[in-house]
């Protein structure tokens, strides 16, 4: 797990030889903006870690149709054009997306929409490759944009493709665009295994998972982290952070404590996240926690910011995630760095992340009865949270954005390619492989 001195020391290298830095258009849908700060907080850790190295622009569109307001709700309103985060320069254009019925028409939208943007953009900022993140619509759209402004491109495979790939409109456009990128980032190899499902060579992907910041997620005094979050001294908390949409299985949550008060009457289970914009879910819950008479159990705080996320974790004595699918779950890493063991489903990559019976406990979807021994079980048990702790701080956004910087580098230069490093790949992942 040792990264390659070339990783840690390109850019050091880079200026002493006189080399012009690489420069770097990152397109990703998902991005911070004024309207949503937490919207792809992950991907501008990474993108910040990399412009030290790079020249980094970022175009992050904001899907447009008429009578946007009324079908997507505010929450893309008042966005502005150009901002400025953390010193990177991030542009918000609008791309036409038709909503429900014609998404597998987003690719070749945005594609089309964003073409005019980077051209005028490319006068100002000669880019050298396209930097996309998750494989559709972004990285179809930048394959085709690369194809036509002749520069390399990189997509960075998340979760999403696990649900897309399984659609008969996007497989073939997914196949499309990984078979032509010119490199291809996947940031757990269960994501690797989808794209090689395509049938894209495995050799091809590069395996280089997210990383946590271990400055401000670290353990914390949980009487304190409860005042400051307004939770109670005297009950067991169970914590899930996420967005709260089917996907994330807390209805699976709310099902395991009926059972599990019984036993346990101090459980109660706190969920931060927002609801989807038109989604029914959050009802659907709220339906059964009144039916199952669990008012007292379950609590609803809605969206924090990124950066109370650590006092949460420290306020909690469990984090959950019954999850259906995930690419790598960020919030997995978080709470292990704040010394939080985990219940989660074996699902993706979480099993990348989570050693079972030393971080926590690994169960297969939707099976509730487990979920609840497991939390039960979990809940009982004396955890090595500084084990705990130190496997989560392995992964540094440090290290991960200096294989990046080694990736980009390498399209833009091949002839300068350095020896690969797995560099994330922990030892329990690479046995089983």
């Amino acid at each position: 797990m040792t990264l390659s001195r070339e990783g840690l020391d390109h850019a050091d290298t880079a200026h002493r030889q006189g080399r012009r830095r690489v420069k770097v258009l990152v397109l990703s849908t998902t991005f911070p903006n004024p309207r949503q700060p937490n919207l792809g907080v992950f991907v501008e850790e990474r993108m910040r870690r990399v412009a030290r190295d790079c020249e980094v622009v970022v175009v992050a569109a904001v899907p447009w149709f008429p009578l946007n307001r009324l079908i997507r709700g505010t929450r893309w309103t008042g966005v502005p054009a150009v901002e400025e985060r953390h010193g990177l320069a991030v542009h918000h254009p609008r791309f036409f997306c038709v909503p429900r019925y014609a998404k597998s028409l987003d690719g070749l939208l945005y594609a089309a929409s964003l073409l005019p943007v980077l051209a005028k953009l490319r006068s100002s900022f000669r880019f050298d490759v396209i930097d996309a993140h998750f494989a559709y619509p972004d990285g179809l759209a930048a394959v085709l944009l690369g194809r036509m402004l002749k520069v390399p491109v990189m997509i960075t495979l998340r979760g999403s493709i696990v649900r897309l790939s399984g659609y008969r409109l996007h497989r073939p456009q997914l196949r499309w665009a990984l078979e032509r990128a010119t490199g291809i980032v996947a940031v757990s190899k269960s994501l690797m295994r989808v794209a090689c499902n395509l049938g894209i060579p495995e050799q091809k992907i590069r395996v280089i998972p997210n990383g946590v910041d271990s400055e401000a997620f670290r353990p914390l005094d949980r009487a304190v982290a409860r005042a400051a979050c307004g939770l109670p001294d005297d009950r067991t908390i169970i914590l899930s952070v996420g967005g709260v949409y089917e996907g994330k299985g807390h209805h699976l949550v709310i099902d395991a404590l009926r059972e599990l008060v019984r036993r346990r009457p101090d459980l109660l289970y706190v969920v931060v996240g927002t609801d989807v914009h038109g989604d029914r879910y959050r009802q659907r819950l709220e339906e059964m926690v009144e039916a199952h008479a669990l008012r007292e159990h379950v609590r609803f705080v809605g969206g924090r910011p990124h950066d109370e996320l650590p006092t949460w974790y420290g306020a909690a004595d469990l984090f959950c995630l019954a999850t259906r699918s995930e690419g790598w779950a960020n919030v997995l890493l978080e709470s292990l760095a704040c010394g939080l063991p985990v219940v989660t489903t074996d699902v993706g990559g979480n099993a990348e992340i989570v050693r079972h019976g030393r971080d926590g406990l690994l169960v297969a979807f939707g099976d509730v009865p487990a979920l609840g021994g497991a939390i039960e079980a979990a809940l009982a048990r004396q955890w090595d949270r500084e084990a705990i702790v130190a496997h989560a701080q392995q992964y540094t956004w440090d290290r991960t954005a200096a294989a990046v910087v080694e990736e980009l580098t390498a399209l833009v230069r091949p002839g300068q390619r350095g020896r690969q490093v797995d560099v994330m790949t922990p030892s329990h992942v690479r046995s089983k492989s």
